[in-house]
């Protein structure tokens, strides 16, 4: 099965469309197969006693409920990505992190994805499992247990091995987790990557992930906390090339053969 690539957008467009663009062409011109989002109600995720902190940004001082408004698109913006990726012949959909936001991507998609943070609120993957034909769950800061109560009540299609840390140590990615999920559930299983560098991303396709998602954005050292974990476009077409690649290169779980490519050099060195 060829494997999925996200570049998971996120908020890393700073609520400005130009950027976003710029970050989907690269994703279209790497060969990604979605952009992702993150799409939320700031109103009802922000924790009441969060929303009054001033909070300093490129735009100035403001509460962290206006920066969170701030770098949130609403319909405009996406009815003009919607657009836009179908133009370019790329799928896309989001992290929906609130009710109201499941209801708002229906319009757009049939795909969703439930993020690490939210896994324990069980109304919500229940609802979204409800909502979307394909449901992805990440299992990031999640125990065993919170990780097979969330798979029992909504019973997604993809169940993603992340480290939640930005970025994540390496010593700390646990790669070999994937063997284990892919073992205890018949799911498909994929990888949502947070670290430095891509040789580890790499690693998890012959641990047999379908899908693999990494943060990707036009510069690291722009504004915003996700920004230092991402992927620039040269190194977003360097992962799509690897991971292709390793694809081809692992061929199959069958008997030696002699390959075409190989007969010249049997008959020149064998005796």
């Amino acid at each position: 099965m060829k494997v999925k690539i996200i570049g998971e957008i996120g908020i890393n467009h700073n609520g400005s469309l130009e950027i976003c663009k710029k970050i989907i062409d690269s994703a279209v011109l790497a060969g990604c197969d979605y952009v992702k989002f993150q799409k939320r109600n700031p109103d009802i995720c922000v924790p009441e006693h969060q929303k009054s902190i001033m909070k300093d940004t490129p735009w100035g001082k403001m509460t962290y409920l206006d920066y969170k408004y701030k770098v949130e698109f609403g319909k405009k913006e996406y009815d003009e990505i919607d657009r836009y990726c179908k133009e370019k012949g790329i799928g896309w959909f989001a992290s929906v992190w609130d009710s109201d936001s499941v209801n708002f991507m229906t319009q757009y998609t049939d795909i969703a994805k439930i993020p690490s943070a939210l896994i324990t609120d069980k109304e919500l993957p229940i609802y979204a499992r409800e909502k979307f034909n394909t449901l992805i769950i990440s299992t990031g800061m999640s125990t065993e247990e919170e990780i097979e109560e969330c798979v029992k009540y909504s019973n997604p299609d993809i169940i993603m091995h992340t480290n939640s840390t930005y970025p994540s140590p390496i010593n700390e990615l646990n790669l070999e987790y994937i063997t284990w999920l892919k073992n205890k559930y018949n799911k498909e299983v994929g990888y949502s990557g947070h670290e430095y560098g891509l040789v580890t991303t790499f690693a998890t396709i012959p641990l047999g992930v379908t899908w693999i998602e990494r943060h990707i954005t036009l510069d690291r050292t722009m504004w915003g906390s996700d920004q230092v974990a991402s992927v620039e476009p040269s190194g977003l077409f360097k992962l799509v090339k690897g991971v292709r690649d390793i694809e081809k290169a692992l061929g199959g779980n069958y008997k030696r053969q002699i390959l075409p490519s190989e007969l010249q050099k049997q008959k020149s060195l064998r005796k």
